[in-house]
């Protein structure tokens, strides 16, 4: 059964959140050390003051219900999603996945592109039916109901979605969780998927002779960008990829921690040019989101995707090359996937590279992104 769903946060709960950010204790900090311990005092009670009292959660809330909202149950978990089908009659059906710490708000700058390129200087060949759920623990479709959602069992969910809805031939879009969880539904239901596109990809050198021979300097920069990450920034894959619990219980009871937790990654992840994390993504865009996760309860049940994808052991078992055809939008300041390592594990067929953007292609650069995918899949229609 699918059921209409709309966004209503009560009132109680918005007072409640600036109840709670203005009784913030912040923490101490060593002056002059910038963002490179995290997210500094100041520039975190000042947006936290703006979230507290100038940003209007109503107005976003409003723009996110202008979007047909539904809910299903799928393997015991709600599904939540956005169908944003397209007026022309013969557009592609495409899902587009979100990542962390991602929501459907995404997307929000895309879905008119993408479904109405008439309006907006494309062609009518290039237009898309949306479909845009949050991840199972993510958002509208959480908490996690129960252990063991890797990102198989997510795909799997995604596909039966997809063919509830009446798509017997898709496309499927997805960054950072989505770049994991699109290419797995194309190898389990290659004779629907027509091909897959993703951002934010993340390769890997397995040790192979001569994989290292060759490497452009932009590859290397890749790579060394991977070793960076693994070094110095993957402290909250550890964390929540192994006590996702212990975290929860302050992400959910704490606001200004959770929106830390967030913004953090909206500074590290965007493109390298920003200074602050509003220099890249719009800084309601960015509340939005966070917001999403605070009145959804959600910061938690997100944290425990990284313990179940630490903990699939289906996740480093050799397989076979992806066969359905892929796209790979690459950003030049942030990502780190390289060729030869994607073309090892996926049938690529389309590489597109941007000097502009990050992590969050969609919300970065939305123009780009939406040029890419039209190209991608018109090649395959």
């Amino acid at each position: 059964m699918i059921n209409p769903f709309r966004i209503d946060i009560p009132q109680d709960e918005l007072d409640d959140l600036r109840d709670r950010l203005a009784r913030t204790r912040w923490s101490a900090e060593i002056g002059g050390q910038g963002w490179s311990r995290g997210v500094p005092t100041g520039y975190l009670r000042q947006l936290a003051a703006y979230w507290a009292d100038g940003y209007d959660w109503r107005k976003h809330e409003a723009r996110l219900n202008d979007l047909p909202q539904f809910t299903t149950d799928i393997d015991g978990q709600t599904i939540h999603f956005a169908h944003i089908r397209s007026l022309e009659a013969e557009a592609t059906p495409l899902m587009l996945i979100h990542g962390w710490p991602g929501s459907i708000a995404e997307f929000l700058d895309v879905i008119g592109p993408l479904t109405d390129p008439r309006s907006y200087g494309g062609a009518p060949d290039d237009a898309f039916h949306l479909v845009i759920p949050s991840l199972p623990g993510f958002g509208f479709s959480g908490p996690m109901c129960d252990a063991g959602w890797t990102h198989g069992r997510i795909a799997g969910a995604f596909t039966e979605l997809m063919h509830r809805l009446g798509y017997s031939r898709y496309g499927v879009q997805g960054g950072d969780v989505g770049a994991f969880v699109a290419p797995a539904m194309g190898r389990q239901d290659s004779e629907h998927v027509l091909g897959v596109h993703v951002n934010a990809l993340v390769t890997f050198p397995i040790g192979a002779d001569g994989e290292m021979d060759g490497l452009t300097e932009s590859e290397q920069e890749r790579l060394a960008r991977l070793e960076h990450w693994q070094q110095e920034q993957s402290g909250y894959d550890k964390l929540q990829g192994t006590r996702p619990q212990t975290l929860g219980h302050g992400l959910n009871d704490s606001p200004a921690g959770q929106l830390a937790w967030i913004v953090e990654k909206f500074k590290e992840w965007t493109d390298s040019a920003a200074d602050l994390p509003e220099d890249a993504v719009n800084r309601d865009a960015i509340l939005t989101d966070v917001s999403i996760y605070w009145f959804t309860q959600t910061g938690a049940s997100s944290a425990h995707h990284y313990y179940e994808a630490h903990h699939d052991p289906s996740a480093w078992a050799p397989r076979e090359p992806g066969t359905v055809p892929t796209g790979v939008a690459v950003s030049l300041t942030q990502d780190v996937a390289i060729r030869r390592f994607a073309e090892r594990d996926h049938n690529v067929v389309h590489w597109t590279e941007f000097e502009r953007g990050g992590h969050f292609l969609a919300m970065e650069q939305p123009g780009p992104f939406v040029a890419d995918v039209r190209e991608f899949f018109r090649s395959l229609r």
